[in-house]
């Protein structure tokens, strides 16, 4: 087996890929045994050939399949209409006659192509000759349109050869509620005024002529120019359309491509073979499909995100995207075949009908049947109303599935919907942007497995995002709360810093018993139990059987961390007693250690990105946390007694202080105390007193009461919102051995 390089087939433009598959697709109906693969940006053949033998297949044995649309107008079947020689005095144009037989030269090159003489053009001519006798049978004089036109399509497929119908599965879809046309060949077979059946025909005689025995003299060059890259003289002035975005005419090119550039005849002819791979499951997987995709090999919706040369227009605007896979093993033309015919890729039980959810499904399945990347194309509007295969980026296939805890979003559909309303009409700009940066977030995290830091900026854009939906009386009814994010979502942003932990120790605060009350819902309008808004409307239709319908539990945020997480507690404690509980709900999942807290008390730096992580962290289930060393940091004595005071009555009888029957309840007016400045110490005094109360005795006397004289003004309100961070059980054991007259306490974990 040799191997042949083909410098002149490139994974871009999508010409040069369309013609390496073309190529392979005609070598391989003579010589089956060949392979393919994709290497150093080019393909590579294994064959016996040799390189002449190889330019010896193209220049005196390929056949052209037959490519015809006698469904266009510039398809070669039908005439102008005859103009007379006097101008309308109003419109200063010829007057038009009503005759149509005026020639094109779409007309004159379907007549060259049936009057020729080469055997290579044999089952081409038959095909020409059977669709100009449908048209004349129909009497069409002009191509037929709307249902007269899909009448027409249907009778062709039908009549016409199988070596005809590739290349009409791959011009359109034929549908009950119509034709449709996949993108990959325009609007079937054409795009604005260059029609690609004519254009195909009018190339082949460039270079193969209409008779046998003597080539067109540039042929030889032109194929080794298409085969390997080598230069040719005196190319074709023509243009290749929306498959070469480079060779499309330039800026000055309009929706028709009129504005003509040069063009190797080959790689039109080739390029245009190797679009019929796409061709039988575009019909096979015409599921129905709410969202109005076509189901068309490796064919999906665009977006903007994963590329910053795309915008929101773009995408709007766009005809779809193209995702042509790449594959690094030598492959028949066979396997590559079924690939295509299959050309499905599913998100879970779904199908990928964007781009996101393309890139998504390739990276959660690993390699896919044997495909080592994808080359992304959006078929852009660009140079007026001319679309162009815009080549996006290069996006490789792990070897490995990656983690699916991204899919977490996919619950209850929660992402589509979302996706789908910020993206609607009369959306606020606002939900346009988090949907933007939600989709860039999600496309580049789903080829790798994230870091710390792409973790918690996904987490702090939900957060963003809950808030958001949260504002809108028209998100709400419009949308689902996001869904209940997995531990693993903790875990994967989970980078070992104070900050860090100190948010999801906040974050995996729950209720007491069978009542639950996980932050979330009170940092966001959510049910406490379900994931629904808390609307007017859900409240009065539960407000009789529903407790937490008939309280206010949601929070509302201040404009600093210390006053929300005050705030919160405040109302925590409070709604302990609407709830009824027997305990503070201040119990997490998670907890800090005694450095951790003596960092938020000392400084604010932490606070900025706690309140950041706060809201994405509280959307997710808290792992219970494994870690359970107090330490080697201390507190103030009087923060100690504080955070005694309210710590849950659990936690104390775990510790061994206070009986099963006991409860150490929380003082009046303690945090009012403490916001206001703890003036002559009276939150220390309230505390100290009700220690003793619950026979917790403080080894201080009446009048010698640690104070927080040595730390600044702010410190006392630090102290408030730092009694909301639940401890680590050895944290809080350290706390009371240092403030307590107590025997040794229990050291077993609760």
């Amino acid at each position: 087996m040799n191997e042949i390089v083909l410098s002149g087939c490139t994974p871009t433009p999508l010409s040069n890929y369309l013609k390496a598959l073309g190529i392979l697709r005609l070598l391989s109906q003579v010589y089956p045994e060949i392979r393919a693969a994709w290497r150093n940006e080019a393909l590579v053949l294994h064959t016996t050939l040799d390189r002449a033998a190889l330019e010896s297949f193209f220049l005196r044995e390929y056949q052209p399949t037959p490519i015809t649309a006698p469904w266009n107008g510039g398809s070669g079947f039908y005439f102008q209409e005859r103009k007379s020689k006097e101008k309308d005095p109003e419109t200063g144009k010829k007057i038009k006659l009503g005759i149509r037989d005026q020639p094109t030269e779409a007309t004159r090159i379907v007549d060259s192509v049936i009057s020729s003489t080469s055997e290579r053009l044999g089952a081409y001519r038959s095909a020409l000759q059977l669709c100009r006798d449908q048209v004349k049978r129909l009497a069409l004089e002009e191509a037929p349109k709307g249902e007269q036109k899909d009448r027409f399509i249907l009778m062709l497929r039908g009549s016409l050869p199988e070596n005809c119908l590739e290349w009409i599965d791959a011009a359109l879809l034929i549908v009950s509620e119509g034709t449709k046309f996949p993108p990959l060949l325009g609007t079937g077979g054409n795009d604005g005024n260059l029609d690609f059946t004519s254009n195909f025909m009018q190339r082949l005689i460039d270079v193969i002529g209409t008779s046998d025995g003597t080539l067109p003299g540039q042929s030889v060059d032109w194929l080794r120019m298409a085969l390997f890259g080598t230069a040719a003289p005196a190319l074709v002035k023509n243009n290749i359309g929306q498959f070469s975005p480079g060779q499309a005419g330039g800026p000055n090119a309009t929706a028709g491509f009129e504005a003509d550039a040069a063009m190797n005849p080959w790689d039109f002819i080739l390029m245009i073979e190797g679009a019929l791979p796409f061709a039988a499951a575009a019909v096979r997987r015409n599921a129905d499909d709410p969202y109005g995709i076509l189901s068309y090999p490796f064919t999906v919706r665009s977006v903007s995100a994963g590329s910053g040369s795309l915008g929101e227009g773009d995408a709007s605007a766009s005809r779809g995207e193209l995702w042509m896979p790449l594959w690094k093993k030598p492959a028949a033309y066979v396997e590559i075949r079924a690939m295509m015919a299959e050309g499905r890729v599913a998100l879970g039980k779904k199908p990928a009908r964007d781009a996101l959810d393309f890139v998504r499904a390739i990276h959660r399945l690993g390699s896919y049947r044997g495909i080592s990347s994808f080359q992304r194309y959006g078929l852009l509007m660009r140079s007026g109303k001319a679309y162009l295969a815009t080549p996006l980026e290069r996006v490789e296939v792990t070897a490995d599935p990656q983690v699916r805890w991204l899919d977490d979003l996919d619950k209850h559909d929660w992402l589509t919907q979302f996706r789908r309303f910020a993206q609607g009409e009369n959306v606020a700009k606002r939900f346009l942007m988090l949907r933007r940066r939600l989709e860039d977030a999600l496309f580049n995290l789903s080829g790798h497995t994230p870091t710390f830091g792409e973790t918690q900026s996904l987490l702090s854009l939900l957060g963003e995002i809950q808030t958001t939906l949260a504002s809108s009386k028209k998100a709400m009814e419009s949308l689902r709360p996001i869904p209940t994010l997995s531990e693993r979502w903790a875990q994967a942003a989970d980078d070992g810093t104070p900050a860090f932990h100190i948010a999801r120790a906040l974050a995996g605060l729950y209720g007491m018993g069978d009542t639950p009350l996980p932050l979330r819902t009170q940092l966001f309008p959510v049910h406490p139990q379900y994931n629904q808004w808390m609307t007017p409307e859900f409240i009065g239709k539960h407000a009789s059987k529903d407790t937490a319908c008939r309280v206010r539990i949601h929070t509302e945020r201040k404009s600093n961390l210390p006053d929300t997480l005050t705030s919160l507690l405040a109302r925590r404690l409070l709604l302990a007693e609407q709830f009824k509980m027997k305990d503070k709900p201040l119990r997490s999942a998670a907890g800090v250690n005694l450095d951790e807290i003596a960092e938020f008390l000392r400084s604010d730096v932490m606070d900025r990105r706690i309140a950041a992580l706060l809201q994405g962290l509280s959307l997710c289930d808290i792992p219970r946390d494994v870690e359970h060393g107090a330490g080697e940091d201390t507190v103030p004595a009087a923060f100690a007694l504080l955070k005694l005071c309210l710590t849950p009555d659990t936690t104390l009888h775990d510790l061994g202080l206070l009986g099963n029957d006991e409860h150490l309840p929380v003082p009046a007016g303690l945090l009012a105390q403490l916001v206001t400045g703890n003036t002559d110490n009276r939150a220390v005094r309230l505390v100290w007193r009700r220690l003793r109360a619950s026979n917790l005795v403080p080894p201080f006397i009446h009048g010698a009461f640690p104070e927080f004289c040595d730390i600044n003004p702010s410190y006392t309100r630090r102290a408030a919102a730092a009694l909301l961070i639940p401890l680590r059980f050895g944290a809080t054991r350290v706390l009371a051995r240092s403030v307590l007259k107590v025997p040794e306490i229990e050291t077993e974990t609760a």
